[in-house]
């Protein structure tokens, strides 16, 4: 267990927009940050970041919290491992009793494997160093590669040795399930015709250098492997196969530790192997990532899209089925995200260049030899059309092709002029063949905008009151003023309901200096009313116990201490009006939302509008219980008189508080 003193120093120094901005490229806006959802596929940023509340809040997802909800829903950790984590970042100390098998045993399916996970890097890094085989064959290889040792280490780099299971055997003998292993990839196991209870078990890497490949939080997710003896029936590399915790489409090598240079540079350099990662990070240019030998995906970029909107893809110099390669160009524009292109010299890719080059040489090389798009892809087609027009056509074609997928019409129209100087074409003919394309309507976004938007909007009439859950919002709002005013003293108007002299129900307004968390407590109290939204109810109570215990509230310290669903729900409420700033939205609601009209006026508003809803509730209520004709309803008629009466003294005072 991790003691609470840690948990809240490890609240205490976190810093939402720092750990945020290791996963997501953040800009500011106003006091707040935004940047592109991390768990939707999106092009207009709506994820919202507030440094002063300390929670963040994705509104294309419906997703918030704080940063260890950000780390439990990103990173799938769980909530000790998130505290950990950020322990870790900031240098914090964390006392932890060892796990217990028992307590091994419980994990979850995920946790396990990535435990089996780091246990397999940490026992192949010590192979590497720490056994004769392992430095004669795997760490030699490394040093051929030209790899430091510093480098080795920093990329957890290991081997495995060439037994059959040896690897399998210790992993079993500390305590790890055979069927841990066998799920993350790293043991194969057979059946055994001769012993069904003891299946055959080999170790998957045997012979192999190992690249573990980790998640952008640093979490090793599964390994590529390489094999150095001369086997024609076994593959050169080999990866972990697709598991719960490691799906290729959605990992990119090196990311972990290139986050924060392809921020700081503002462009993400892609190559194709590791040995391509680790050479150019060695030589200095750390803003490198790999696809690792398979097929760029949409998840792979949107990866990049969250740190950068630029990207510069490295080919190697007589890089084979370079023409196939180009389709991962159109992915990328496909992501609105800018493209260029860089080759290397015949004979050369990026590990070799990166080796026998100084950093400034690379740099010089780079920034000379990287083409856009446009002039790349013509420049490799036009050599496979040469002078044949047909060829020549299907080449302009291509090209048009893949500015079709540009979602930003300006650049459309550039690249349309560009390719149009370069191919010897028309504009008209392109803008045409554009056009025949089909391609998609930009509309649709702002149509779905619009349908959002209807949603949201709350008109005065009240066939579209209706379709709002007024008590809702009513409750909700009580929640935001106990978040954001609840320990502030203020002077409150009360209302007390008593008899005139004429026997008639008055309100008589009487002055009064309270908290805000005390106002609104004995005004539920008074009219017994209880919120009906449970969530809201549980928070409710856990606010109003913090806020009578702590003279000096802390919104983080409170977080906390809470259930990650109630985290979220806060900071859904806490941000809720970042959405129409985000989307220049004017939201019409049932109270005002301007601070300036006053703390005391915003409570005192909220509670009497809860009060009128909750009188005409119980009118209706009443007025239901009448209509069967039968029996003696004057009682029940009076009490409906005595509500009327009431809610037109309260609507009046309402009235009076919004003019």
């Amino acid at each position: 267990m991790i003691s609470k003193t840690t948990i809240d120093q490890v609240f205490e120094t976190a810093r939402l927009e720092e750990v945020i901005g290791d996963f997501v490229q953040l800009k500011k806006s106003g006091s707040n940050f935004k940047g592109l959802s991390p768990f939707t596929d999106e092009r207009t940023p709506s994820f919202m970041v507030s440094p002063v509340k300390q929670i963040w809040k994705d509104f294309s997802s419906g997703k918030g919290g704080n940063v260890v909800a950000f780390l439990m829903e990103h990173e799938h950790f769980t909530y000790p491992e998130a505290i950990k984590y950020l322990a870790k970042k900031y240098n914090i100390e964390i006392e932890e009793t060892q796990r217990t098998d028992e307590q091994k045993q419980e994990a979850n399916e995920r946790e396990s494997m990535y435990l089996v996970s780091e246990f397999a890097q940490k026992h192949f890094e010590k192979m590497l160093w720490e056994t004769e085989l392992g430095k004669a064959i795997g760490l030699s290889y490394f040093k051929e590669r030209g790899f430091t040792q510093e480098t080795i280490k920093k990329f957890g780099l290991g081997y495995c040795l060439d037994e059959w299971d040896g690897f399998t055997k210790t992993a079993l003998d500390k305590g790890y399930k055979l069927d841990y292993l066998e799920k993350t990839g790293l043991t194969i196991v057979k059946e055994n015709p001769q012993n069904p209870n003891d299946p055959r078990k080999f170790d998957r890497f045997k012979g192999r250098v190992m690249f573990p490949i980790h998640s952008m939080s640093g979490r090793v997710l599964g390994f590529g492997g390489r094999i150095l003896k001369t086997d024609k029936k076994a593959a050169k590399y080999q990866n972990s196969p697709e598991s719960d915790i490691y799906h290729k489409s959605k990992v990119l090598y090196g990311i972990y530790h290139a986050k924060q240079a392809i921020a700081k540079e503002d462009n993400c350099f892609l190559v194709e192997g590791y040995t391509d990662v680790i050479q150019f990070f060695q030589r200095g240019i750390e803003n490198v990532v790999s696809s690792s030998g398979t097929a760029l995906t949409s998840e792979q970029i949107r990866l990049i899209n969250r740190l950068t909107k630029n990207i510069t893809v490295l080919f190697d110099g007589d890089a084979a089925g370079l023409r196939a390669s180009l389709r991962g160009i159109d992915l990328i524009l496909e992501q609105g995200m800018n493209v260029k292109v860089c080759t290397f010299p015949e004979g050369e890719d990026p590990d070799s260049f990166a080796k026998n080059n100084e950093l400034e040489e690379i740099q010089l090389y780079l920034k000379e030899n990287s083409k856009d798009f446009i002039q790349f892809k013509a420049h490799i087609l036009a050599k496979e059309s040469g002078n044949d027009p047909i060829k020549r056509a299907e080449t302009v074609r291509d090209i048009v092709q893949s500015i079709s997928k540009i979602p930003d019409g300006i650049k459309r129209e550039i690249y349309v002029q560009e390719c149009a100087g370069i191919m010897n074409v028309s504009e008209s003919v392109l803008f045409s063949t554009l056009a025949q394309m089909g391609i998609k309507d930009r509309t649709e976004a702002a149509k779905a905008q619009k349908e959002e938007q209807k949603a949201f909007d709350v008109v005065k009439n009240d066939a579209t009151i209706e379709k709002v859950d007024v008590q809702y919002e009513l409750e909700r709002k009580i929640i935001e003023l106990l978040l954001l005013y609840g320990s502030e003293t203020e002077e409150f108007e009360d209302l007390i309901l008593k008899e005139s002299e004429e026997g008639d129900l008055i309100l008589e307004p009487l002055s009064i200096e309270a908290k805000v968390y005390e106002k609104i407590f004995l005004d539920l109290q008074d009219d017994e009313i209880e919120l009906a939204n449970e969530q809201f109810r549980n928070i409710y109570y856990k606010l109003i116990e913090a806020l009578n215990q702590d003279q000096e509230f802390q919104l983080n310290a409170f977080l906390s201490g809470l259930a990650q669903d109630m985290v979220g729900e806060i900071s859904s409420i806490m941000m809720e009006e970042e959405k129409y700033v985000l989307h220049n939205w004017e939201r019409k609601d049932i109270f005002p939302k301007d601070k300036k009209l006053g703390v005391a006026q915003l409570v005192s508003e909220t509670i009497l509008t809860l009060r009128c809803f909750l009188i005409k509730k119980r009118m209706l209520a009443l007025q239901d219980n009448t209509k069967g004709g039968e029996g003696d309803h004057r009682e029940t008629l009076e009490e409906i008189m005595n509500y009327i009466h009431l809610n037109k003294l309260l609507n009046k005072k309402l009235n009076r508080v919004l003019s």
